[in-house]
């Protein structure tokens, strides 16, 4: 499902919040989810605020995105909103 008007930020921060949902679901410390899935722990805090910097959204791996899966025991449908953003960024190196 597409909407005309969610925006690829929107969507980052989505993922955001059901990462965070399943953390707080598993009664996990961030440094906790983190360390599972082999991942920093500051970057553990940018997936769950779905921003990589000020004005950037988050675009993360789907490694990371699979260690965060195994890490909090969820399916990548949990943590994927249903809903599409109208344009996604493009996945070439280099390309704004």
């Amino acid at each position: 499902m597409s909407s005309s008007n969610y925006t690829w930020d929107e969507f980052a921060v989505d993922i955001g919040a059901r990462i965070k949902a399943a953390r707080l679901a598993k009664g996990m410390s961030q440094e906790k989810v983190a360390r599972a899935a082999n991942i920093a722990t500051f970057t553990y805090q940018k997936l769950e605020k779905g921003v990589a910097r000020p004005g950037a959204a988050l675009n993360p791996r789907l490694t990371t995105l699979v260690s965060l899966c195994r890490a909090l025991d969820v399916t990548i449908d949990d943590l994927i909103p249903t809903k599409w953003p109208a344009e996604i960024p493009s996945v070439e190196r280099g390309a704004r």
